[in-house]
């Protein structure tokens, strides 16, 4: 494979802080690169360098002959006095009727939400998520050797997300991406660096991959950081114990980790966690009767709906853009009164509500202030905590709690909302995108917060890990007018909505004469589809031992170079057939996630 960028010796540093020292690495023809790590440790920073938006203060960065590259960062720059057509389809250079007849072309506009912003508008009166999917859809339209990202999930909806997704693994052009969305990681990724630091750590294979390198690499070096080994081992037990997890992997490397979390209880104690919930909440939560919803502008969104919310229900809230989720979720806080019908509240209900806006957090006040500002300590699960406790286990460091909340970040102002908002020991939480610009450290410390969090919960994301990790249920709001219950999960909703994308240019009458064939032929294609992964679970598990065996005698004829020729190259072609098959196993289990 061709070398596209090298990094040699690069560093960078704002002020007196170096985010990159020394950092020496590369992208190579093909591969798609994932990179995490924390808020501020420098990803955008080591993502301008590589990409040519920022010059190294020292170091070297080459880049291939010819380089065809895109780069769509956080900054959200789009040319002034130019229309959306202008922005998205200039790379192409060509006339209207050309890309109107390029059907990969009207895919992406399609997918990425261009159709709904319109080719007209001009970016000036474009909102920010808007301004970021018109860069990202100038990016896809054309045909590059790499792509460069970051956090392009931010604003896209879990249908968004799953699109981008499968179009950015079917190119044959090269990526590096930052993101925060674990799913996405790692379905995207078959790289991943993590950037700690200064420096930038390379682990093969996306998000599963990485949690194993470290949850691993703790163990054996028996790394003091004791709360965050524990933390890796919880979410590698999360991780082995749902749907088979898509890691590269080899089996004896499998074993090792779940002989590493044979110990580590589930992630939450449902039974007791209902039981206090139960005592703290009483019978009525929040009831919505024959509710009618609508939009600020009247639109309806929701027609005639009763919804009962029971002590402990942890609920995950999923839809399309505009199908009224965050309407919902005020209505559920009583900030917005239903239409008509009516909304009842349990006597000891006590909401804690994470809006998406930044709007009520107090700027002149220093972060422990601010947190100390809603409560000195709180009990959380079995144990009570301080202000100052619960602010670090979010990221904030003892002599970052001393700085002015004006003085954050984005990131860092979303950190310490949350924190307030769990300060305040609420029974009720209701958290309208609380993944939104936390890092995947935070993200961990925030599953393992909700795990022992006794109440009712419902949370409108985009992150479909956190959904599936820390809701029992899933509901959808399709913009039908309808709250739709999905046993199946975010997987159930996906396939509903191609559904009705499918069905929109087709007749009742010639849905309802399809509808039972195509179960009866979805229910035969999943049972072929077990039956090839079973076959292929043997078939690897045998390719395996003939692997191990190939290597001991590898080992035996090291003084016979004819016989060394013959094994070396039977065990390149063992190897051959297990990476084809483990590849064909990882792509059948996708299927029937």
């Amino acid at each position: 494979m061709a070398n596209l960028i090298n990094l040699e010796q690069v560093s960078k540093s704002f002020g007196i802080k170096p985010l990159l020292d020394s950092v020496s690495l590369g992208v190579q023809e093909g591969e798609r690169i994932g990179v995490v790590g924390l808020n501020g440790g420098g990803k955008t920073t080591m993502l301008e360098v590589l990409a040519g938006v920022e010059p190294p203060d020292s170091g070297r960065v080459s880049r291939v002959g010819g380089l065809r590259m895109a780069v769509v960062t956080q900054r959200g720059v789009l040319p002034a006095g130019s229309s959306v057509a202008d922005v998205v389809l200039a790379p192409l250079g060509v006339d209207e009727h050309e890309w109107a007849g390029n059907a990969r072309i009207r895919s992406i506009l399609t997918g990425i939400g261009i159709d709904a912003v319109g080719l007209d508008r001009m970016v000036e009166g474009l909102s920010g998520g808007e301004r970021r999917r018109v860069a990202l859809a100038a990016a896809l339209v054309q045909d590059l050797d790499l792509l460069v990202l970051d956090e392009p999930t931010n604003h896209l909806d879990v249908e968004g997300v799953q699109w981008l997704a499968e179009h950015l693994v079917d190119r044959r052009s090269a990526l590096v991406v930052v993101t925060h969305d674990r799913w996405f990681l790692d379905t995207v990724a078959n790289r991943t660096w993590e950037v700690v630091g200064g420096k930038v750590e390379a682990y093969e294979g996306g998000y599963n991959d990485w949690i194993f390198a470290r949850a691993e690499r703790s163990r054996q070096a028996d790394a003091s950081e004791e709360r965050r080994r524990n933390l890796a081992r919880k979410e590698l037990a999360w991780l082995r114990r749902g749907a088979p997890a898509r890691t590269s992997k080899p089996k004896y490397r499998i074993e090792a980790a779940e002989a590493l979390i044979a110990d580590v209880p589930p992630p939450r104690d449902k039974v007791a966690l209902a039981s206090f919930a139960n005592s703290r909440l009483g019978k009525v939560v929040i009831e919505l009767e024959d509710a009618t919803i609508a939009a600020p502008d009247g639109r309806e969104l929701v027609n005639d709906l009763t919804w009962r919310l029971a002590p402990g229900e942890r609920i995950g809230l999923v839809g399309v853009n505009g199908s009224g989720k965050t309407t919902l979720l005020r209505t559920l806080a009583g900030e917005l009164e239903p239409a008509t019908g009516r909304r009842k509240q349990g006597q000891t209900v006590k909401i804690g509500w994470l809006r998406q806006e930044l709007d009520d957090l107090p700027t002149d006040l220093r972060v422990l202030e601010a947190v100390k500002d809603v409560a000195e300590r709180i009990v959380l699960g079995d144990k009570e905590i301080s202000a100052g406790q619960l602010a670090e286990r979010l990221g904030f460091t003892p002599a970052r709690q001393r700085t002015r909340v004006g003085d954050l970040s984005g990131g860092e102002r979303r950190r310490l909302q949350l924190t307030r908002v769990l300060m305040s020991e609420p029974n009720v939480l209701l958290l309208d995108e609380p993944t939104n610009d936390l890092d995947i450290d935070t993200l961990q410390q925030l599953e393992d917060i909700l795990d022992g969090w006794a109440g009712t919960m419902v949370v409108i994301s985009h992150d479909r890990y956190l959904i599936e990790r820390i809701c029992d249920s899933t509901w959808a709001l399709f913009g039908d007018g309808n709250l739709t219950n999905l046993p199946g999960g975010i997987v159930d909703y996906l396939r509903r909505r191609r559904a009705a994308v499918e069905a929109a240019g087709t007749t009742s009458q010639a849905l309802s004469g399809s509808s039972a064939p195509a179960q009866v032929k979805d229910g035969a294609a999943d049972r072929a589809a077990r039956k090839e992964l079973s076959k292929l679970e043997r078939q690897i598990v045998k390719l395996d031992e003939r692997e191990t065996k190939l290597h001991a005698a590898l080992a035996e004829a090291a003084t016979d170079p004819a016989k060394l020729q013959s094994l070396d190259a039977e065990l390149r072609q063992v190897v051959m057939d297990k990476d084809g098959a483990e590849e064909r196993w990882m792509e059948l289990a996708a299927e029937l996630e």
